[in-house]
């Protein structure tokens, strides 16, 4: 099991784009990758548990995944939130 704890700065949160590029990023894997914010869990792989999970600007979340490539694609999701200015 990998995980990373990430800090959301972008001022809407994760809203419909930066969401649908995190889950595009870890349908890559055949690890189970999972974002926790506070006291809600989301599959990483499922838009609408992405948008779901209401993260905004400010919270931190933990992206965590389990699995063979786990390294791997917790270091993809990293990249992808980065690039996305989350």
């Amino acid at each position: 099991m990998e995980k990373i704890t990430y800090k959301i700065t972008d001022k809407n949160g994760i809203h419909a784009r930066p969401a649908g590029l995190i889950v595009q990023a870890a349908k890559q894997f055949s690890s189970s990758v999972t974002l926790t914010c506070k006291d809600k869990h989301a599959d990483c792989k499922k838009l609408f548990q992405l948008m779901q999970a209401g993260v905004k600007s400010g919270d931190e979340i933990i992206i965590t995944a389990d699995g063979e490539d786990a390294a791997q694609a917790v270091s993809e999701i990293e990249r992808t939130m980065q690039k996305a200015g989350l």
